[in-house]
């Protein structure tokens, strides 16, 4: 995770404290958590507003849980059809839990939350931010969990089954940067069952990999130099969406959604100040029944009491020609 965002970067500039080091598993009442969802608008300045461009918000909220210090740090997240969200966070934390939708559709609120410890392929817990620091989320159709890692640029398969992890194909011959990895990961249909997509968050590189094939490198993603490539998601119509973010202290966090198609940008969805925003590094692209897409879009607070965990819901459809 790129620490581009408020919080941290003036820490490190003032000099100032950082928050007092957390435990290191979750800290839970029994085999769940309460997960408390305070509803944010679009823009705080215009309650009015509830588009940008097409894109249309169908709700905004912010969690936190006073039963755990875990449920921070969250980076990428998948979110199914029937509406069960599993995220991970930048510790090595795996978070299960379900969004609650209205009767129009519209977020407003999350269940109960289950919080695990990610482990390694010799089943053990993983120790310490430079072995843990998971940020690219995967499910494959049979269930089975592909999840990047920074700082030791890997990607491990968690069986659906269950057991210890294993190390599968990844570029990591690209030689990413410190910081700078396999934050962007997600199944790839088009490539096989096996399929998945991966990208480098400060090159814009792109591979295809198979977990029976090596890693094929892809296209690089034209992005302004200050924008990282923090998340993917392929769409059942042949488009990508592709999730990108930057920060600096005068405008603070910013993100473009770009739709991608063959012959380029389709749509994109740009967020920024003074409309609700932080560290955005998770997408999650849902089918809804009327044909348009629910797009989740999720912050890493960074573990910092300067930033906020928002989770961001919008639809978008393709206008027709």
């Amino acid at each position: 995770m790129k620490r581009l965002i408020l919080g941290a970067a003036l820490a490190a500039l003032t000099g100032c404290a950082q928050p007092a080091a957390l435990p290191k598993g979750p800290m839970a009442a029994g085999p769940g958590i309460t997960i408390t969802a305070v509803p944010v608008p679009l823009n705080p300045q215009d309650a009015k507003q509830d588009r940008i461009g097409d894109f249309v918000y169908a709700g905004g909220l912010q969690l936190s849980s006073d039963q755990t210090a875990r449920l921070h740090g969250l980076s990428d997240l998948r979110v199914t059809a029937d509406g069960k969200l599993l995220t991970l966070s930048d510790e090595g934390d795996l978070l299960e839990t379900r969004v609650i939708l209205d009767k129009a559709g519209r977020l407003i609120g999350v269940g109960p939350g289950k919080l695990t410890v990610l482990t390694g392929p010799d089943g053990k817990p993983l120790q310490g931010k430079k072995e843990a620091d998971s940020e690219g989320l995967a499910v494959l159709p049979n269930g089975d969990r592909l999840v990047s890692f920074e700082a030791i640029d890997r990607i491990l398969l968690y069986p659906a089954k269950g057991g210890a992890p294993r190390v599968v194909n990844a570029p990591v011959a690209a030689g990413f940067p410190p910081n700078g990895g396999m934050e962007a990961l997600a199944f790839a249909p088009e490539v096989g069952p096996d399929g998945y997509i991966a990208a480098g968050e400060d090159s814009g590189e792109t591979w295809t990999c198979r977990v029976s094939a090596p890693c094929v490198k892809g296209s690089t993603l034209e992005k302004p130099v200050e924008f990282g490539v923090v998340a993917v998601n392929p769409l059942p119509d042949g488009h990508v969406a592709w999730l990108f973010r930057a920060w600096d202290p005068v405008r603070a966090s910013r993100i473009t959604l770009k739709i991608m198609g063959p012959s380029g940008e389709v749509a994109r969805l740009d967020i920024s100040r003074p409309l609700t925003v932080d560290n955005i590094e998770g997408v999650s692209a849902v089918p809804n029944k009327d044909g348009s897409t629910r797009f989740y879009l999720l912050s890493d607070d960074n573990f910092s009491n300067s930033q906020k965990t928002i989770l961001l819901a919008f639809d978008w459809k393709p206008a027709k020609h």
